[in-house]
This record gives structure tokens, sequence and C-alpha cells, in this order.
């Protein structure tokens, strides 16, 4: 039984520099304890929560730990991996990842973010590009990945080339499904913020929501977060109603 002042998910988000929206989906998921004192009505224990996520996190670093791999795989062996039908590979790390190909929800919520984001920046920037995987952008001769969605500013087109992008794109998106949740969570995330990516959004397939982070001080800090209307400081003008990228 837990002991100690019982806080609403908003006491709860403040006091840990969380959204709301945030603390819903962690109990929705029931990655944190809660207690129920209503129908949808919930309380919960700061130091029980604090103690859930911290033994979440050492889980995560814990399992990410057993995909170390000696020797280290580079881009040139990148290359070389033989083509499997249902296969998509990244580099990470000099990490080999091999995964299956996206779901059809995946590629829906892609194609459709997709559209947006360049009807949003065909006005705020003509030359940029917004691309779609496959496509190889190498960070490090050990660090291939191929985002779901990338943005290129016009500025830095001329630095592409045809084969892959040797660039940090200015926006980097991760459509995240239960598969690719820890990569994309964790070990993305610090080598997108390591290689400069300024902005970096996640778009949760199960939560139905994005969630977007932006470059501060060699870290990210969560900026922007939306399961309804989307938009983002970074990028004036730029709103996403959340219904129109998921199918009905």
């Amino acid at each position: 039984m837990m002991s100690g002042k019982l806080l609403t998910a908003q006491e709860l988000a403040e006091k840990l520099s969380l959204s709301v929206e945030t603390i819903w989906r962690y109990t929705r998921q029931k990655q944190i304890p809660y207690v129920e004192v209503g129908r949808r009505q919930y309380r919960y224990n700061l130091e029980a929560v604090l103690k859930a996520m911290q033994a979440r996190t050492r889980q995560v670093a814990e399992e990410a730990a057993e995909y170390l791999t000696d020797p280290l795989v580079t881009y040139q062996d990148y290359l070389k991996m033989p083509e499997k039908p249902g296969v998509r590979y990244e580099v990470i790390q000099g990490r080999l990842i091999e995964e299956p190909s996206p779901s059809v929800l995946h590629q829906r919520v892609s194609y459709r973010l997709q559209m947006l984001l360049i009807n949003y920046f065909n006005s705020a920037d003509p030359e940029g590009e917004v691309l779609s995987a496959p496509l190889d952008v190498e960070l490090s001769d050990i660090t291939v990945v191929q985002p779901d969605l990338l943005y290129i500013p016009g500025s830095a087109k001329a630095a592409l080339e045809e084969v892959r992008i040797l660039i940090p794109p200015k926006l980097v998106v991760e459509i995240v499904s239960p598969i690719t949740g820890r990569k994309d969570r964790l070990e993305k995330m610090q080598i997108y913020r390591d290689a400069g990516v300024e902005h970096y959004w996640l778009v949760d397939l199960e939560g139905r929501f994005i969630e977007a982070y932006a470059l501060e001080d060699n870290g990210y800090v969560r900026v922007a977060e939306s399961a309804e209307v989307f938009t983002h400081p970074g990028f004036p003008g730029l709103e996403i109603d959340i219904a129109d990228i998921f199918p009905r």
C-alpha cells in the first residue's frame, strides 16, 4: 500500500517536469503505479512513481548493452549486406540492426505526415526537401540510419549526395512502434543528439500522438507534445491535426 500524499496527474506532471499527456500515456501503458479513486480518476505517489521510472531506465540500459558487438560494423560492411525480403538494416554505433519492414499503419501515417510537412515547407522553405525511408543517412562510419522522415533545409541542399546523406538533417521524424520503441527513444535519440540534429520528433503509433524535442545546450529538451493538434515553436505556422495522420 502506498504511503504519503497522493498527487493528481497535473501535480505529478509539475513535479516531474513532464506534460500531463505523458502522465496519462504512462498510466494507460501501466508504466507507473497509480491508485484509481473513481472512474478514470487516478492519483499517484511521487516516490513510487520515481522508483518505477528508475527501474525502467535501468532495464532499458541493460537490454541495450546486450546488443554490443565486436568487431564493429562499418558503412562498407553495411553495403555488402545481402538484401532480405521484408527486412530493413541500420547500423548504430557499429552494431547491425535488422528489423522487419514497417507495418501498413506505419506507412500510412508516414505518408500522410510527409504530405503535410511537404505542404508546410513548400511555403516556409521552398528549396528544402522532406524525404522518407528507405534512404541512408551516414552520421559516421559506424552509424548509418534510415529515418522514417527527414527535412533538409534549402541552405544545405548543396551538401547532398545522390546515394546517401552525409549531413545531419535539421529535422528527423521516427514513427514509434512496440518493436522500435526502445531504439527510437534511447539509442537513436542519443545518436541524433550527438550528430547535431536540431529537431527530433517521435510519432507514437499506439498512443496516437507526436512529441517533439529540440537541441539546446548539447541536449534534447521536449518542446511540444499533442494527441490533438500539434504545433511547434520552432516551426511558425505549422499545425498538424493528429486525426489527419491516423486512419479512422
